[in-house]
């Protein structure tokens, strides 16, 4: 007897969300090996400009606009996180007052769904703010050279 498991049909598992998430950072972390390759100070061309500029739009575009959009549409169709469905956490300890709980919030499906589309959002930005520094630090090496005197010596002790 063969056992055959789709790892896609899971709850919670959709192909359009997982694969535009995996698209935005691979083509948002293929900036790194590029910035390896690239010096610093190199004149960029107006075509270089161009290509690049509509390589960073569609990263953007994929992560800012496809990533949450699918996101939203996957909680809303397949997990049904609406404002009926109330969140009550593990054991019921965010169970509202309202239905009987002690937790004094009614905190709906739908609310996490968008906590989880901000997070998204803070996710993507702190990337970008990291391959920003990234891409104007190239080139740089830390050196930890010391003041010399005229004869070639070492003016500050080494430890």
């Amino acid at each position: 007897m063969q056992l055959a498991i789709n790892v896609l049909k899971w709850p919670g598992m959709n192909v359009a969300f997982i694969f535009s998430f995996v698209l935005s950072n691979v083509l948002a972390f293929a900036a790194i090996p590029y910035a390896k390759r690239r010096p610093k100070g190199t004149a960029t061309t107006w075509g270089e400009a161009m290509l690049a500029s509509v390589y960073v739009f569609g990263t953007f575009f994929i992560a800012f606009g496809v990533v949450p959009h699918q996101f939203i549409d996957h909680a809303d169709k397949n997990l049904h996180w609406n404002k009926a469905k109330i969140l009550y956490g593990p054991f019921g300890i965010l169970k509202p007052t309202a239905l009987g709980g002690s937790f004094p919030m009614t905190i709906p499906y739908e609310a996490v769904r968008d906590i989880v589309v901000v997070l998204l959002h803070v996710y993507y930005f702190a990337l970008v703010m990291f391959l920003w520094s990234y891409w104007q630090k190239r080139g740089t090496k830390k050196t930890s050279e010391v003041a010399m005197s005229t004869y070639g010596r070492p003016l500050v002790k080494q430890a």
